[in-house]
């Protein structure tokens, strides 16, 4: 790794505590820079009573430079990083110490991936990696990402920048919070972790979780931990959904919950529980192909399927296979297809229907069925080979067994 360290102006302090007894490692740097300070900056040599003083300081050995610029570069001489600061001292236990204003620009594969600045900042390297301390601001030229922090680390072999403590991220997409972000500039792949809220502005979203990826990209967000999706409408929430996992396409609108799925919607006011669910907030459709039960509250009427689709705008719910509707009082109405329109409070049932009402106790079986089951005015019809409905009138004293 080829390393430069460049000082322009004057030297303001050369304060050396003991030179015969200071080791090789940090003398000869010490040296270098005396010498580039003096002919950088056109001065005379010092006197022997000046460095003399210099030589017997109690102090630790400290330098003050002017108009600094830190490089670094890969085995290639390619650029990792450059640095330039308006004044920064050198100490033994850091190669830089302090700088004011620092600002720069960190490569990857020979490109700028993000300009970096602060006002006061510790500056460390190892030749390896980068660290800076301090209110940090990093901004990606590319896509117009600006992330501030207290800290900031760059690994550039890695292929990774992190940015600590209070995270605030910026973008036209999202906006987000969170304790630590981590960036992969090649797959433009930025993972948020601990208290991140993100907030973004179409569709108009706001994730909860501790822990969301952001591929830049593909424009996505991506939750592998228990995590809450809240809509808003006219900065109000409308609809929340909660999950182990999800993915939300920022760009079609698409929200993928998994893993005890929940939606929760205000209008009209239904939750949708499922183990999978998608949401697509630009048809405003929820579907699920996996087992699902939708409650009511209002009604309390309670309807599971092993699929359905709800098309929020005309409140009416579509579901398939061992539909079983369940009401206040236990009637309960099976079918293996049913229609649910949730303004009217009506259903209609098809295939293999059967409705069971709990008092008087009474049984219906037939092939189609209409009506409003929290009401029990259900009209059950038989299909179009028999004609037949199927009564079955329960004696009250089979029901009091039963």
């Amino acid at each position: 790794m080829a390393y430069q360290f460049h000082q322009r102006g004057r030297q303001s302090e050369r304060k050396i505590k003991n030179f015969s007894s200071t080791p090789l490692f940090i003398l000869y740097p010490l040296i270098f820079f005396l010498i580039f300070g003096l002919v950088s900056c056109g001065c005379k040599s010092p006197t022997a009573s000046q460095q003399n003083t210099a030589a017997s300081s109690n102090q630790d050995s400290n330098l003050t430079f002017f108009d600094v610029t830190l490089e670094q570069a890969d085995e290639v001489g390619r650029p990792i990083w450059r640095v330039r600061a308006k004044t920064a001292k050198y100490t033994k236990e850091k190669q830089i110490g302090q700088a004011e204003s620092p600002y720069g620009e960190l490569y990857q594969d020979g490109k700028v991936v993000y300009q970096i600045k602060a006002d006061v900042a510790d500056i460390e390297q190892n030749g390896k990696q980068l660290f800076l301390k301090g209110k940090i601001f990093a901004t990606d030229p590319n896509n117009g990402i600006v992330l501030q922090g207290n800290e900031l680390e760059w690994r550039p072999k890695e292929d990774l920048l992190i940015v600590r403590k209070q995270i605030n991220g910026s973008h036209k997409q999202i906006q987000a919070v969170a304790q630590e972000a981590r960036v992969k500039t090649r797959e433009q792949r930025m993972e948020f972790s601990g208290g991140v809220v993100a907030n973004s502005i179409d569709p108009q979203l706001q994730v909860r979780t501790e822990h969301l990826i952001w591929n830049i990209k593909q424009e996505k967000l991506i939750g592998d931990r228990p995590l809450q999706i809240d809509r808003y409408k006219d900065n109000k929430i409308s609809d929340r959904g909660k999950g182990n996992s999800a993915e939300v396409n920022l760009k079609t609108k698409i929200a993928t919950i998994q893993q005890n799925a929940q939606l929760e919607l205000l209008d009209p006011p239904v939750q949708i529980v499922s183990n999978s669910m998608t949401w697509n907030m630009n048809a405003e459709t929820v579907t699920t192909n996996s087992p699902v039960r939708m409650l009511q509250r209002a009604e309390n009427l309670t309807v599971t399927a092993n699929q359905g689709e709800m098309k929020i705008p005309q409140k009416t719910v579509y579901l398939t296979g061992n539909v079983n509707a369940i009401g206040q009082r236990r009637q309960s109405l099976k079918s293996n297809t049913l229609t649910w329109y949730l303004d009217n409070k009506l259903v209609e049932a098809q295939g293999n229907v059967v409705y069971r009402q709990v008092d008087p106790r009474l049984n219906f079986t037939g092939e189609t069925a209409v009506g409003n089951l929290q009401t029990e005015n259900i009209v059950v019809k038989g299909g179009t080979s028999s004609g037949r409905v199927v009564t079955e009138i329960i004696p009250q004293e089979r029901a009091n067994r039963q």
